[in-house]
């Protein structure tokens, strides 16, 4: 009769609550937990032999009973324009995806907070693989540390956007707990929350939490009239339409000292007129907020059009001659679909790749 053993618990995993507890149950001091967080944290480290301010009876212990496991990744995928897309593999044969954007001295990670997605807006890749799960506070921080990782050593992520696969705000638990992780001073990641911007297609019951979280909120609104949302975005516009929505936003900006930003993707033919954008102007006219217009980044297999350059500059001078601040986005790492949109892909082949090779060997099962 064989022996089972225990299997070793991730340190990763663990929230500072549960770390407490664990260290604890080891019998050791409580200012062990706080070690044991920045070796993970703030010195990246994979390797509980490394942990040299431990004693090395402490370490020989805790290699008995823990480990420290990250995501591994894909060979990165870069972009012409330097962006870098990374795909991780997930421990049950999932993946999502992460996108680096260089720019200047600045460094953006856009984050994935599920894999796939909830919703299904119909100019989003990523809504065509639905949901397959949430990912838990570990493997959104894992990106995060294996992308500083990988940089090189003078060079430091200077901002976070959870922009990613997924709505962010449908997996809250798990996104509190890692902003936790990556704000936390003492042993975390030294974020500022202002370097941290959460975005949402309008999960409005999250608000009041995502406002007490210190972190900059955006709206993915992409219409300006019910019906047309209702035909982008049918899944949450469905549950809050575009009254709930704006309604929402005014009450959030009147307990909130930060504006909020309104993301717009511009999809040719469909939302932008000259008349979409006196709308816009019209429904923004009392929220403090700023607009980043997106256009639209084509992919395989969707019917949604790029709209062209002239188009685009009528749309913006109208939003801005009306006094709103709004932005041009730039379209980033588009030919390795790593653009806003673009996610979901890379992450498909590999699940797809995983049931392939988990049917190859059914036969032999089957023989045994």
């Amino acid at each position: 009769m064989t022996q089972q053993t225990t299997p070793l618990l991730n340190l990763i995993a663990l929230s500072a609550d549960e770390m407490k507890s664990f260290v604890q149950g080891l019998g050791w001091p409580r200012y062990r937990t706080n070690q044991i967080l920045r070796w993970l944290y703030q010195h990246r480290v994979l390797d509980i032999e490394a942990m040299t301010n431990l004693s090395k009876a402490d370490r020989a212990r805790l290699q008995e009973v823990a480990t420290i496991h990250r995501m591994l990744s894909s060979p990165q995928k870069i972009a012409t324009d330097g962006t870098g897309k990374f795909v991780w593999n997930l421990e049950d044969g999932l993946a999502v995806e992460t996108v680096l954007i260089p720019e200047g001295h600045r460094r953006t990670l856009c984050l994935s907070s599920q894999v796939g997605c909830t919703l299904d807006c119909g100019f989003c890749l990523t809504a065509e693989m639905g949901l397959k799960r949430s990912l838990r506070a570990h493997e959104i921080v894992g990106q995060v540390l294996n992308v500083q990782t990988s940089l090189p050593e003078r060079e430091h992520l200077t901002s976070l956007v959870f922009m990613g696969m997924g709505e962010p705000l449908v997996n809250f638990e798990p996104l509190a707990e890692a902003i936790q992780r990556l704000t936390n001073i003492e042993w975390g990641l030294g974020f500022s929350p202002r370097r941290i911007t959460v975005s949402t297609a309008g999960w409005i019951p999250r608000f009041p939490d995502i406002r007490r979280l210190g972190v900059n909120l955006a709206i993915s609104l992409n219409a300006t009239t019910n019906e047309q949302r209702a035909r982008l975005m049918p899944a949450v516009n469905g549950r809050y339409d575009l009254s709930a929505l704006l309604e929402a936003c005014r009450h959030y900006t009147q307990f909130s000292e930060r504006p909020l930003t309104f993301e717009y993707v511009l999809l040719a033919g469909v939302n932008d007129s000259p008349e979409d954008a006196k709308r816009l102007v019209s429904l923004l006219s009392r929220i403090r907020c700023k607009v980043n217009l997106i256009p639209f980044n084509e992919f395989p297999g969707n019917p949604f059009r790029r709209p062209a350059p002239d188009v685009i500059e009528t749309f913006q001078g109208i939003v801005r001659n009306k006094g709103l601040d709004v932005f041009l986005r730039k379209s980033r790492g588009d030919d390795v679909l790593g653009a806003c949109g673009q996610l979901g892909r890379s992450a498909s082949e590999v699940l797809s790749q995983t049931t392939t090779n988990k049917r190859r060997t059914l036969p032999i099962y089957a023989q045994s």
